[in-house]
């Protein structure tokens, strides 16, 4: 992972062309939060499911750094004030705390569209078929769009205590989390032209993997230690947002997060992937983290 991570931070170093005429407050505004930090999580999983399938690391590179473009703009609007209006984000202030709110919506605008550049490299520089490609551009625009993760956000933003139900938050964490997790993952794949069946067993693989991921997020808002969350904890409890916790209690969602894990490794092990190790392992790293 620290591997990985190593090489998706010096890509996102290098993410604009150095032709490009760029107004330097943009670019330095979408690189404080690309850079940042961060587990990487979703361009990791982008990578180890190419892999899995015998498909090049550097070929998966330039869509590994689009997902995280993506995540990263998220981030950005919703650490806005007219969202969740957070002060702090991966252990530094929020970007428009530093860069003020219109370069911050516009950080996240161009990170937006430079990720479906990105995304063109794998063709254009590493050969990937071009109908992979264009799969994964339209994949990600489901995914991360008003049936997707903005979605999400949108029902994250209406959703509260006492009105919404767990139904509802399954909806929520599904799509605001849980959709850009099945992204990468089925990118990845793609990228080593992936079967039907394997494609398949990732997204189901990337559903259980996505939930339990954000049920975690919710337990460790109650119990984390903000030094190594890099954010406020208890922001949910703070703005009245429901969680797992909020309904099941924290004994149960945990309970929840390690059947959801256990679901996942069942479908990866059966889903004839002829490397799923790491896979395996990225399922078993998320169960047990603790920010």
């Amino acid at each position: 992972m620290n591997e990985v991570c190593s090489q998706v931070n010096d890509a996102l170093e290098r993410f604009l062309p150095e032709d490009w005429q760029v107004p330097a407050v943009l670019k330095d505004s979408m690189l404080y939060s690309l850079t940042a930090g961060g587990k990487r999580l979703r361009p990791l999983l982008v990578i180890a499911a190419a892999e899995s399938l015998g498909g090049s690391r550097e070929a998966a590179m330039p869509v590994a750094c689009a997902v995280e473009m993506i995540h990263t703009y998220s981030l950005i609007h919703d650490d806005l004030p007219a969202m969740d209006n957070d002060d702090f984000r991966r252990g530094k202030p929020t970007n428009h705390k530093v860069y003020g709110e219109a370069a911050a919506i516009l950080a996240g605008d161009g990170l937006l569209t430079h990720a479906f550049y990105s995304i063109a490299q794998a063709s254009s520089r590493y050969h990937v078929p071009a109908e992979q490609t264009l799969a994964i551009v339209e994949e990600l625009a489901r995914y991360a769009g008003p049936a997707g993760m903005v979605g999400g956000q949108a029902a994250d933003m209406e959703a509260e205590q006492g009105r919404t139900d767990l139904d509802g938050l399954r909806y929520i964490h599904e799509h605001k989390t849980g959709d850009l997790i099945v992204f990468a993952l089925k990118a990845g794949a793609r990228i080593a032209s992936a079967s039907p069946s394997q494609l398949l067993a990732l997204e189901r693989f990337g559903r259980s993997v996505g939930l339990a991921f954000q049920i975690q997020d919710d337990i460790l808002d109650l119990t984390g230690d903000e030094s190594k969350l890099g954010k406020s904890t208890q922001s949910d409890l703070k703005m009245q947002k429901v969680t797992y916790p909020y309904f099941l209690g924290l004994e149960a969602s945990r309970e929840e997060v390690a059947k959801l894990t256990s679901e996942a490794r069942a479908v990866i092990a059966d889903a004839g992937i002829p490397d799923p190790g790491r896979l395996l392992e990225i399922s078993d790293f998320l169960l047990k983290r603790d920010h």
